[in-house]
């Protein structure tokens, strides 16, 4: 199964995710989407999303909950993806996002197996993110993230 991280306002993550289904990699796609986004969920924002950009509605399945951090969303990931019956997993985020969120995924779920799939980012690209200031920030964000971790924060 794909299943899309919550996360990224600007659609790559779910048209990623749309286009492995379309693919044929998966049937469907598990749309991550947390509450606090204008007092939506972002899964419901995102799949209408998708759909105007000309996926079908039934690639898709929201994923509505509450999580505020990547962790967070691994945990309440977890359930979700043992009642779908999930034993393989095409995890897709953010190019700067894929090695603490394949790690932190593992690590909660050791018996799925995921495959990270990067969504490509609109500022962040790694032969090049010094240039940009936007990729200056998200590279720091990605890293206070990571050190964080570390320490359980």
């Amino acid at each position: 199964m794909v299943l899309v991280l919550a996360g990224d306002s600007y659609g790559n993550r779910i048209l990623k995710g749309a286009e492995l289904v379309r693919e044929g990699f998966a049937a469907k796609a598990v749309i991550s989407g947390p509450d606090g986004v204008y007092g939506f969920y972002e899964s419901d924002l995102a799949i209408p999303f998708a759909v105007k950009a000309g996926y079908p509605e039934d690639y898709f399945v929201p994923f509505r909950h509450s999580a505020k951090s990547t962790r967070e969303e691994a945990t309440a990931s977890l359930d979700e993806l043992h009642q779908l019956g999930a034993h393989r997993v095409l995890l897709v985020t953010s190019l700067y996002h894929t090695r603490r969120a394949g790690n932190l995924f593992r690590t909660i779920a050791p018996g799925i197996t995921f495959i990270v799939v990067a969504a490509p980012d609109r500022y962040f690209t790694p032969n090049g993110w010094w240039h940009d200031r936007e990729a200056r920030k998200t590279f720091l964000n990605e890293w206070m993230k990571t050190v964080a971790g570390w320490f359980h924060i």
